[in-house]
């Protein structure tokens, strides 16, 4: 059975543009969609405010909320294959338990406003730290679709991971199904010790650092398929800049995150950087480590 695209909604309008997002790369995947709403929003605001402010029932909002994703989805692909599910728990564990069960997750940055959007807020941010399937984030002033891109490439931002890189095997297969070019990024800097007085030597240290970058990078793209074109960059810098930087000039920056096996904060600080600060979509891969 082929694992859907999930998308999580909860009414505000980043979801909304999650959901055209995710619709688009359904579509692309040939998978079905997935609309999932899941809240304890009585926990939060109570009953008794609902009661008070005339506003619907949880029951009623969950429905008004998924509908409108639906037809949004509906409005972008007609023919694509639909399901919704409401859920009555938090969504940040309601979402990452669905990630086990989809081939990719999408959410919006941000929630709703008031004290649901602090709460929500965070949701995208813990997904993406502990979902078991690849999960994007709707970073950026992006255009809201998959395809086709403004940018017209996928940036994947390349580690130490070496040649079995879920996170390259990820962007390649995105740019492929885009019909883009795939731009591999390699940040690299030459310690701080590292320095020279003697002129016949200047620039040496930099060059051999530049030339162990270039090397991961061809290590790392040795299995990217033929048919996707490959733009490398070696940058001289921190990582989290140099990815930031990069992200102005793609339609989807991908990058990777370790997994460990505990609920723990799992998100390195070049993945946190690019979730917060990112020009366009991040998605975040996640690399299954062994345990120790």
């Amino acid at each position: 059975m082929d694992l859907a695209v999930v998308v999580g909604v909860d009414g505000s309008e980043p979801s909304l543009r999650a959901v055209d997002w995710a619709a688009d790369e359904a579509a692309l995947r040939g998978l079905p969609l997935r609309l999932v709403y899941a809240s304890l929003w009585e926990r939060y605001e109570g009953t008794s405010l609902a009661t008070d402010l005339g506003r619907p029932s949880e029951e009623l909002l969950a429905d008004d909320i998924v509908a409108a994703a639906e037809r949004r989805a509906r409005s972008r692909h007609p023919d694509l294959a639909l399901a919704v599910d409401v859920l009555a728990e938090e969504p940040e564990y309601a979402l990452v338990r669905e990630s086990r069960s989809a081939t990719v997750l999408v959410t919006g940055s941000r929630g709703r406003s008031g004290l649901a959007e602090a709460l929500l807020g965070s949701v995208s941010l813990a997904v993406a730290a502990h979902a078991d399937c690849p999960v994007i984030v709707l970073r950026g002033s992006h255009d809201n679709r998959a395809t086709p891109g403004a940018q017209g490439r996928v940036v994947v931002g390349v580690g130490e991971e070496g040649k079995e890189s879920p996170a390259v095997r990820f962007a390649a297969e995105e740019a492929r199904r885009r019909g883009v070019p795939l731009e591999a990024v390699r940040a690299w800097r030459r310690p701080a010790h590292e320095s020279t007085d003697h002129p016949l030597m200047t620039g040496e240290p930099a060059r051999l650092h530049q030339e162990q970058a270039a090397e991961v990078l061809e290590h790392a793209l040795r299995d990217v398929p033929p048919e996707v074109e490959v733009r490398r960059r070696t940058v001289e810098g921190h990582a989290r800049r140099v990815l930031v930087d990069a992200s102005h000039q793609a339609d989807l920056l991908v990058v990777g995150a370790k997994r460990h096996g505990s609920f723990g904060l799992q998100l390195g600080r070049v993945t946190h950087a690019v979730l917060h600060h990112s020009d366009c979509p991040v998605a975040v891969v996640p690399r299954r480590m062994p345990e120790p």
